[in-house]
């Protein structure tokens, strides 16, 4: 399903099953460094939404500890937002982190669950994130709408941020 080469934007996504995605990118940053940005809400707001499609981080809180809740709400300036909402289930601050997440739009398709793991790889971080939908039918639907796009943008958006986070040598 990789519907870009990954040599151009760095991103690969893989469906794996009927219910799995598999994300994984390369960053020129550390660990701890990528994990941070994508559980701080001040560095979420620097990147999380895809630009080019008008879409903004409206609102984010985020209690990165295991029980704790997040959201994320995004969308256009002038229409109702979405969100995504979830709970921790493991944190492994600059390792790994699991979240269940809810489409609130659309609560009734069920819980997901995302898999995030960050490994040191050749002075930066391999990230690898498997998301387990709840249905072959929302896999299917989210896939439909677009998300990978959505996905790949903002993980460019992301990479673009890095390097302001990274301490100096």
């Amino acid at each position: 399903m990789v519907a870009e080469d990954a040599s151009k934007t760095g991103t690969q996504v893989e469906r794996a099953s009927e219910r799995e995605l598999i994300l994984r990118r390369n960053f020129r940053a550390r660990p701890i460094t990528v994990f941070d940005a994508m559980t701080k809400p001040e560095l979420l707001r620097r990147w999380w939404a895809p630009r080019s499609l008008g879409v903004v981080l409206i609102d984010v809180e985020a209690d990165v500890r295991v029980g704790g809740h997040y959201r994320y709400a995004f969308g256009r300036p002038g229409e109702p937002p979405m969100a995504f909402s979830g709970i921790y289930q493991e944190v492994v601050r600059g390792a790994r982190l699991v979240y269940t997440q809810i489409f609130e739009p659309m609560r009734e398709a069920g819980v997901g669950l995302i898999t995030a793991t960050f490994e040191e790889h050749d002075g930066g971080t391999r990230l690898i994130q498997r998301e387990l939908y709840p249905s072959k039918e929302v896999l299917d639907g989210a896939i439909a709408s677009g998300m990978e796009r959505g996905m790949r943008e903002t993980l460019e958006q992301l990479e673009a941020l890095l390097p302001e986070l990274e301490p100096r040598a």
